[in-house]
């Protein structure tokens, strides 16, 4: 019989519901098919209960959703929380939908993730982007809001801003400025939305950067699977309601959800959060030290530089290779060998993702093996490139929407160069576009995305993942 080992489910109603569901063994005549047998597909169904008629009754009677979801909310410091079981793809693709009309114009940052791109899809918004600055290392750092102050005087109809904050590989922006800018221009301001799908742990220690709403943004997408314990897919999306109309964001949530999400999901979201605010600061405070540990010993390793700043998240654990020598994807290839996958490896950049989880212990050995595997692949040193994922300057055609919808064709992709491409394509991790419907094909894309094939990185999203032929418009 499932347990509740740390005590929070007195201050988590999805999760006290989700036990008592479990504590009373009922025979449904529901949804899910499988009823609750594990002699048929076994235990890759086991803890699988649904929202309806199983955290609640089909008519949410008992409000046990909209219980939690207030209790995050007030966490966050929110007007509004809504729970989501597709991740912080869903979030992003809602708040496009509930921020302005198709045809306006919004201001995006160009390392946000392929799901806001397809937000805009939907909703049909033109993007202006926002190119982030490239330090000396090839890393991408967060948009600063004189950058975003030229956006706005170049598009000054434009009705929200969307900045990913923080970066895949930790760089964080000046949230504080960014806010004061948005709501700034105009009459009445317009909203700024951070995706932070990887912060989610931000504002919950002294020793980590405050979250975006207590800085100023108006909406906060994160993903509570990433560096929070729930499950995969869970997510929240948190706003204040100055600027965003709650119905409007209800609505496009809603619209873009599933109408039978897992109660299973939805529990660890809220469990997440009753642990958060009982225990994250001492968690946290656990894990502050034991990444400062790790990355001191990685720092002794010759030529080898850990990313590292007041801007960046003090726990990543992101490596640059190129002082070594030694290539990315082999060591990943090594460490996948022995059972310790990274979130992100290419020639000059490993990531590796530690949690409030992680035990000192494991911590420990994976220092032990990065130094050990770092020794293994060490090489002639080389220059930092930047990926293409944080260089590329996209050049727009035309609106997502228009281009997604138009008549496409396939052709090589050499002859694609110069043409209007139809479909997204992207190095995955980190899943940031490098060619989006409506953006002109350039040889340097081309060269570049090629060269990542070559070494290894997944192609994501493109209809030939080899890159032998591109989606562009038909003339």
């Amino acid at each position: 019989m499932p347990t509740d080992p740390r005590g929070l489910r007195a201050d988590a109603p999805a999760l006290d519901a989700w036990l008592a569901f479990q504590e009373a063994g009922p025979t449904p005549f529901t949804i899910p098919g499988h009823k609750r047998r594990l002699d048929l597909v076994g235990d890759v169904v086991a803890g699988d209960v649904p929202l309806y008629a199983g955290l609640d009754t089909m008519s949410q009677t008992r409000g046990v959703l909209a219980a939690a979801e207030a209790k995050a909310a007030g966490l966050w410091g929110a007007d509004v929380c809504r729970f989501s079981v597709g991740g912080s793809t869903h979030g992003n693709q809602a708040l496009a939908l509930a921020v302005g009309s198709p045809g306006d114009r919004v201001i995006v940052g160009r390392t946000l993730h392929r799901s806001l791109l397809l937000g805009l899809v939907l909703a049909g918004l033109s993007p202006v982007w926002v190119c982030p600055t490239v330090d000396d290392l090839g890393m991408p750092r967060g948009i600063t809001p004189e950058a975003l102050t030229d956006a706005l005087v170049g598009a000054p109809d434009a009705v929200a801003v969307f900045v990913g904050d923080p970066s895949y590989v930790g760089t964080f922006a000046d949230i504080e400025g960014l806010a004061a800018v948005a709501h700034g221009w105009g009459a009445g301001g317009i909203p700024l939305v951070v995706d932070a799908a990887w912060g989610a742990h931000f504002g919950f220690h002294p020793g980590l950067p405050g979250h975006a709403l207590a800085r100023g943004a108006d909406a906060l997408v994160t993903s509570a699977h990433k560096t929070l314990p729930a499950w995969s897919q869970g997510a929240l999306v948190l706003a204040r309601t100055e600027r965003i109309d709650p119905a409007r964001l209800a609505a496009a949530i809603e619209a873009t959800a599933t109408t039978s999400p897992s109660g299973a999901i939805l529990a660890s979201i809220d469990t997440s959060r009753a642990l958060l605010e009982r225990d994250g600061p001492d968690l946290l405070g656990r894990l502050l030290h034991g990444v400062g540990a790790l990355r001191s010993r990685l720092r002794a390793v010759p030529g080898l530089a850990v990313l590292d700043g007041p801007d960046v998240d003090p726990v990543k654990v992101c490596l640059l290779l190129a002082g070594t020598g030694a290539d990315g994807t082999r060591i990943e290839a090594d460490l996948i060998d022995l059972g310790m996958p990274v979130e992100l490896a290419d020639r000059d950049t490993l990531v590796a993702m530690v949690t409030l989880a992680d035990p000192p212990a494991t911590l420990e050995r994976l220092g032990d093996t990065l130094v050990e595997f770092v020794e293994r692949h060490r090489g002639t040193p080389r220059p930092p490139a930047a990926s293409i994922a944080w260089s590329v300057v996209p050049q727009q055609v035309c609106p997502p929407r228009e281009a997604f919808f138009a008549p496409q064709e396939t052709v090589p992709a050499d002859r694609a160069v110069g043409r209007t491409c139809g479909e997204l394509v992207a190095p995955y991790p980190p899943g940031i576009p490098v060619l989006a419907p409506g953006e002109r094909v350039t040889e340097e894309t081309v060269t570049a995305l090629r060269a990542a094939h070559r070494a290894g990185v997944r192609i994501a999203y493109a209809a030939d993942p080899t890159l032998e032929t591109v989606r562009v418009l038909r003339d």
